[in-house]
């Protein structure tokens, strides 16, 4: 079975520094939009950029690999060499990440390359791949 794209809609105060972002730094195309919204092919999910007047609250992280991980987040499992050099152009345009991009439970069930950084308005993202794409619900 082919995989359905999911479809995600997030809070945003800014829709031109959401256009930066998503647009021009991470390569998604756009599909329709208003005044208030705009909508992305993220990685072949839609992604929707709502815009709102404040960013919600956000908990706690959770402690994951010895790491604060940004509770709520979302993105997007990516091929290897995709994940690469998503964070080679990341790195090269001098983007701030909550997590630098490395390979988390390195030798253990599930290991798997990660990042994590916030678009303009908070929203915290996660990238990650996996060698091994067996590992993604290993136990």
């Amino acid at each position: 079975m082919a995989l359905a794209p999911f479809h995600l809609a997030i809070p945003v105060t800014d829709l031109v520094a959401a256009e930066q972002f998503y647009g021009v730094l991470m390569g998604c195309g756009q599909g329709r939009r208003s005044e208030q919204w705009i909508d992305w092919d993220f990685f072949g999910h839609q992604l929707v950029t709502h815009k709102v007047a404040q960013m919600p609250s956000e908990p706690a992280p959770n402690e994951v690999d010895s790491k604060a991980v940004p509770v709520p987040h979302f993105g997007v499992v990516l091929e290897w060499d995709d994940w690469q050099r998503l964070a080679d152009r990341l790195q090269s345009s001098g983007q701030t990440f909550v997590i630098e991009p490395y390979v988390r439970f390195a030798g253990q069930v599930g290991e798997q390359a990660t990042m994590f950084l916030r678009d303009p308005c908070g929203n915290a993202l996660e990238f990650k791949a996996f060698k091994d794409p067996a590992q993604l619900f290993a136990q």
